[in-house]
């Protein structure tokens, strides 16, 4: 008996891929499918080596497959080269734009909108045309920290938003669109519908050199969908030193990593705290996303202390005084940003072959 392709890829919809509770379907890892009757042959493509993973996927695999009526099942296994992930195609729904930068983390309270803020604002005093969007659509703090909530509703044009124009850059920000008091509660296809909306839908995005994605927390449908709907740059992944923050973290680098989406570094935010006296003190085990980054071959872009000046600036809406009164804090950023371009320069030139389902 036949069983149709149909058939197969639902199935294959149930296997998830261990780490990152994601479906091999969904992450686009089944890069070639074969029927012949009962018997199935298909091709699994991994972002990194890693034989447990492996392994739980080909036993999830086959027993769907002949929960089905498969009779034999062979599945072969890949890594994908280094140039297939770090491909970069110019051009798609928002062709004006060089360079997309997702920046994301495994779980809430790392810093992430305070890194993307910081890096949007210090691509901009090295002159480049900077746009931010605030993707953390379930709790944008985005406002708050470009100093714009409760600002005028922002402009439309042609019937479609312009984004703000603070701290020169170009900003955009479901924040300004809400009530600031009101729960978010959406389910996963709302999420998803919103953030394109915003994204691409009804949003006027002049020329840019980089455009700043600031994502919601964890592996969602939000993140999910901007992989999927652009030809990302790179991600950046934020994460505080101790291994509670880190073991979320990977989830995050293996998403964007399944994705096709290069992961840039990773940023340790809160890195250690400066006391008045100016002895460091290392509050969550400073240098743990340095190691966990060798570990995965990855840069590691910034370690960012907890400088009480970057609390002060973000509650107060000015990122521009980041860089502008402690030294410490200035280079601190500045050096962030030089990593992160040099990261985009190493990739911008690399293409590869795109594999199909076939």
């Amino acid at each position: 008996m036949s069983i149709t392709q149909d058939a197969v890829l639902h199935a294959l919809r149930q296997v998830k891929e261990p780490e990152i509770f994601k479906d091999i379907i969904t992450l686009n890892m089944v890069r070639e499918l074969k029927l012949e009757g009962s018997n199935i042959r298909l091709t699994v493509e991994m972002p990194v080596p890693n034989s447990q993973v492996r392994d739980e996927l080909h036993e999830q695999i086959v027993g769907r497959l002949k929960q089905i009526g498969a009779t034999d099942v062979r599945v072969d296994f890949k890594v994908r080269s280094q140039d297939q992930s770090s491909q970069q195609v110019r051009g798609g729904p928002l062709p004006q734009v060089k360079h997309v930068i997702a920046i994301g983390a495994g779980k809430g309270g790392v810093g992430k909108s305070t890194v993307a803020v910081n890096l949007a604002v210090g691509l901009q005093r090295t002159g480049s045309k900077v746009g931010l969007m605030d993707g953390d659509i379930y709790g944008p703090s985005i406002p708050t920290m470009l100093g714009i909530k409760g600002a005028i509703p922002q402009k439309v044009e042609d019937h479609k938003i312009k984004p703000f124009e603070v701290h020169g850059i170009h900003a955009v920000t479901i924040g300004s669109l809400m009530e600031s008091d009101k729960p978010l509660i959406w389910r996963g296809p709302m999420a998803h519908g919103a953030f394109k909306q915003l994204l691409l839908d009804h949003t006027h995005w002049p020329e840019l050199d980089y455009l700043i994605v600031d994502l919601p927390p964890g592996t969602g449908d939000v993140p999910l969908t901007l992989c999927q709907l652009l030809s990302l740059s790179g991600a950046i992944v934020v994460a505080t030193p101790q291994q509670v923050a880190l073991d979320d973290a990977i989830r995050a680098i293996r998403m964007f990593q399944q994705l096709n989406t290069p992961v840039l570094g990773l940023v340790e935010n809160m890195s250690y705290f400066i006391a008045p006296d100016g002895s460091q003190h290392d509050i969550f085990g400073r240098g743990g996303t340095r190691r966990f980054a060798d570990s995965l071959g990855l840069p590691l872009l910034a370690e960012v202390p907890m400088f009480t000046e970057i609390r002060k600036n973000s509650d107060a809406g000015k990122p521009h005084a980041n860089f502008e009164s402690d030294p410490k804090l200035r280079e601190t950023l500045e050096n962030l940003v030089t990593n992160v371009r040099h990261q985009i320069e190493l990739r911008q030139d690399q293409t590869g072959p795109t594999l199909e389902i076939t």
